[in-house]
């Protein structure tokens, strides 16, 4: 009966410091280096352990969030919403902005409503701009009997109401009944407060 020839050992025996970190127990490997080496390649081995050990601890408590930021989304989706941003964004033309006044006008005078004020005002107007909190609040107030219209005195679209109201400045406020009779408006802008006595001045007169 023959016996098992030993395995033969290695001529050099080259033990890398990480090589009984990430060797497995039940795997054997017939070529082990039992070479123990002087004192500096044993703290070699020590670092690389503890090195690739902090490694993997940092991939696995780091990998699962990295799948969760922003920037994982997929193209197609940042597409998507990129498209709809712009969508938003994206400014009505003159026409279309006079056609959405116009159906403003004429819905607030089929409302039935005991009066209603039309604001011709410009876009370029900074005195205008300045009246739009206040013209919405005054508005909100008064809701019951009174609704309230924008013209841009710069659409050509306006020029009928332009010519049959006399409106000359900017901003001007033409009060008008249920019926679409004109009644009084607001006189040259000196000032927001000029502005806001003359818009008081036209509430009272119709104010029930």
């Amino acid at each position: 009966m023959g016996l098992i020839p030993n395995p033969k050992q290695p001529l050099f025996c080259l033990k890398w410091p990480w090589d009984d970190a990430i060797a497995k127990p039940s795997t054997k490997n017939l070529n082990t280096c039992n070479f123990e080496g002087p004192w500096l390649f044993k703290s070699l081995q020590n670092v690389g352990s503890l090195a690739l050990n902090f490694v993997n601890s940092v991939s696995k408590s780091f990998g699962p969030q990295i799948g969760s930021l922003p920037g994982s989304l997929h193209l197609d989706e940042r597409i998507s919403h990129n498209k709809n941003m712009a969508l938003s964004k994206r400014k009505m033309t003159p026409a279309e902005q006079a056609e959405a006044e116009q159906r403003a006008f004429a819905s607030a005078l089929a409302s039935g409503k005991e009066a209603t004020v039309i604001e011709f005002y410009s876009p370029k107007c900074s005195l205008c701009n300045s009246m739009l909190n206040f013209v919405s609040e005054v508005e909100t107030r008064n809701s019951d009997w009174l609704s309230i219209v924008m013209a841009d005195a710069e659409n050509e679209k306006w020029l009928p109401e332009l010519f049959n109201y006399d409106v000359r400045y900017v901003p001007c406020f033409v009060l008008l009944d249920k019926n679409g009779r004109a009644l009084a408006k607001t006189g040259v802008p000196s000032s927001r407060l000029h502005v806001i006595a003359g818009v008081s001045h036209l509430l009272k007169m119709k104010r029930p």
